[in-house]
């Protein structure tokens, strides 16, 4: 049962938020600083005269595949090169490909063997993992190797995964970020989430009240927006024990069944619904935007005509017009959201709570 009056109480959240999971999502912002920092330390320039058959990014289960999935996305329309998602090293990797690959698993043996081939046969590694372990062992002196440093739970680490992709793609010029800034503007909605901010002024808080006892479909309105979805179902997975559909939104238009239940949710007609009555009848349709200008908002008013009752999720107006900053704020207000509400529901750190995965090539 979740109890909402929750939100409204600074002094109770933080004395059932025993582990300061809270404290832990509002850190992204130094987790971006940590990330390009450590980047800078460990010198990726040599990735600039690269021209690379391929960019590989690899990530193992966890946080990994929702950040991984967004700097594809990101990278797709304009790099010069394949953009390759996987869960291990392709066996062809060489010396013509960049692979960048993430774990939070040091002893991950699957990933360690298949970066260790992908070393051996001359492609350049770069690693977010933890800096010691099989998995930064086994590229030891042959890859460049960015450990988290802010610590938080795997969970709440998309923030560094991004970052360190982020950083090995712009030195090899597919993408222009500024860290500095993705680190403010994330720090600035960090700050407006705080426990101590109202509901009405407190995105992540209205986002979990939003999601609350319903069943949410989260559909993107283009391909990065569709990837910050993947991270926020897993986010309230996660956290909240909350089941969502994701899609882009053109796949999600074509399942005619639930599109048209769907645009039934949150209108005037749903409102005296029994909510007893059928499957559709907690639903709750998310689009969320990362887009901006004229054409992003032309295709958000279609959407929106077509879904009269559906929440649109779109970085405050304030927003720099970059994609980058845009995907990585959303990410962090799903990663809030969701710990807000596990709190409230109750479903974070209880007995059912499972131990992450662990990899062995047995």
């Amino acid at each position: 049962m979740l109890d909402d009056s929750l939100f409204e109480d600074s002094a109770r959240l933080a004395e059932i938020d025993t582990d300061g999971l809270l404290r832990s999502a509002a850190l992204a912002g130094a987790q971006v600083r940590s990330a390009a920092e450590t980047a800078a330390e460990v010198d990726l320039s040599d990735l600039a005269d690269a021209r690379p058959r391929a960019l590989v990014l690899v990530a193992r289960a966890g946080v990994g595949p929702g950040a991984c999935d967004m700097l594809a996305a990101l990278l797709a329309p304009t790099c010069p090169v394949p953009v390759v998602r996987a869960d291990s090293v392709p066996s062809w990797a060489g010396p013509l490909d960049v692979v960048f690959a993430h774990t939070g698993d040091a002893g991950d043996s699957l990933l360690a063997e298949s970066l260790e081939r992908a070393a051996r046969q001359g492609a350049n590694v770069v690693l977010s993992a933890p800096a010691d372990g099989p998995v930064a062992a086994s590229v030891a002196g042959r890859a460049k190797v960015l450990p988290p440093k802010v610590p938080v739970p795997g969970a709440l680490s998309v923030a560094h995964v991004f970052t360190a992709g982020l950083c090995v793609a712009r030195e090899l010029g597919f993408v222009q970020a500024d860290t500095d800034v993705l680190a403010d503007e994330v720090d600035r909605q960090s700050a407006l989430s705080h426990p101590s901010q109202e509901i009405s002024t407190n995105p992540a808080k209205s986002l979990a009240l939003r999601v609350a006892d319903h069943q949410p479909l989260l559909w993107g309105l283009n391909a990065v927006s569709t990837a910050v979805a993947g991270h926020a179902a897993f986010a309230l997975g996660c956290h909240a024990g909350v089941p969502c559909d994701v899609a882009g939104y053109a796949q999600a238009a074509c399942r005619y069944a639930l599109h048209r239940a769907g645009a039934s949710t949150g209108t005037e007609a749903d409102l005296f619904a029994d909510p007893e009555d059928g499957p559709a009848a907690h639903l709750r349709v998310f689009l969320i935007s990362t887009r901006y200008g004229d054409e992003a908002r032309v295709q958000e008013r279609a959407a929106v005509a077509a879904l009269p009752g559906a929440d649109v999720l779109a970085p405050v107006d304030t927003a720099p017009e970059d994609s980058v900053v845009r995907s990585m704020m959303l990410a962090s207000r799903f990663d809030l959201a969701a710990v807000y509400l596990g709190l409230a529901a109750g479903t974070l750190d209880g007995p059912g709570r499972a131990s992450p995965p662990t990899y062995s090539s047995r």
